[in-house]
């Protein structure tokens, strides 16, 4: 599992005074390259971008301005170009949101789908 720390800003907050529901998928977008970019070896980091394909998110309960917040990223599985992540928006031990997303690896030259490497995958996969 990878943790990846949020800050809250100012213009996340909505007219309910809590984080804007669309903001998740902002921290989930971050939290998941972020993930990337920390476990897979630079030379794929530099041959492969993400592109998000679907996101399923369950909203628990709200986020505010002075929150601590932390997304925990889990890898779920991978299946040719397409990874597997849920990812907990968490407030101490109070999960926020839980998200499901689908992403799709994509080739930096060719900006085509990009098949994952087993080698590749082992690192992300528990």
């Amino acid at each position: 599992m990878h943790s990846h720390s949020i800050r809250i800003d100012p213009a996340d907050i909505d007219f309910m005074g809590h984080v804007n529901n669309a903001v998740y998928l902002r921290w989930v977008q971050d939290a998941v390259i972020d993930y990337w970019q920390r476990i897979a070896p630079s030379e794929a980091v530099a041959r492969h971008l993400w592109v998000a394909l679907k996101h399923e998110i369950t909203y628990r309960a709200p986020a505010f301005l002075d929150d601590e917040v932390l997304a925990e990223v889990l890898a779920t599985g991978v299946q040719g170009s397409r990874a597997f992540f849920t990812t907990l928006i968490q407030r101490g031990d109070t999960v926020l949101a839980e998200v499901k997303s689908s992403w799709c690896c994509i080739d930096t030259d060719t900006r085509r789908p990009a098949r994952i490497a087993r080698d590749l995958a082992a690192r992300f996969l528990p």
